[in-house]
């Protein structure tokens, strides 16, 4: 099954640990952790259910393609990371 993590940057609010999850897009991937930990779907997406600016997906290393519906297939041995960009100096 796929896996599904979050960096520290997002963990600082909410902790979530790994999740495996049974999907075939990034969008079920997601909903899978949103659906136990709904407050972290708001540091994820915004109220259009599209990825915020500051927050990126990767699928194995890859950066997803669809930021608006998250459609970016995913498959059973894939790993997906959650990164927040940081800003700052």
């Amino acid at each position: 099954m796929p896996t599904v993590s979050f960096t520290s940057a997002l963990q600082r609010f909410l902790p979530v640990p790994p999740t495996q999850v049974d999907c075939a897009t990034v969008s079920e991937a997601l909903a899978v952790v949103f659906a136990s930990r709904p407050t972290l779907r708001g540091y994820v997406l915004d109220d259009q259910g599209m990825l915020r600016r500051h927050v990126n997906v990767f699928v194995n290393g890859e950066l997803v393609r669809d930021r608006a519906r998250l459609s970016d297939p995913v498959g059973v041995n894939d790993d997906i990371y959650v990164f927040q960009a940081l800003t700052g100096g």
